[in-house]
């Protein structure tokens, strides 16, 4: 399976949840949005958000600034 995250393909074997994803990722504690192929997906809902190839997902972080 080939997805995109944040404009970068990755190549995984199996299927896997948005939730897998960032674990896999080790961004937990980082992502504080996420959108699968421009729709956001609820952080209550990454663990059923069964991610497809060719997927396209967008992970957020927010940095405040001034």
């Amino acid at each position: 399976m080939q997805i995109k995250v944040n404009g970068e393909i990755k190549e995984y074997q199996d299927s896997l949840t948005l939730d897998e994803l960032i674990n896999n990722l080790g961004i937990r504690d980082k992502v504080m949005a996420s959108a699968v192929n421009m729709e956001i997906v609820k952080k209550d809902n990454w663990n059923s958000c069964i991610l497809k190839d060719s997927d396209i997902i967008e992970l957020l972080d927010f940095v405040g600034g001034g």
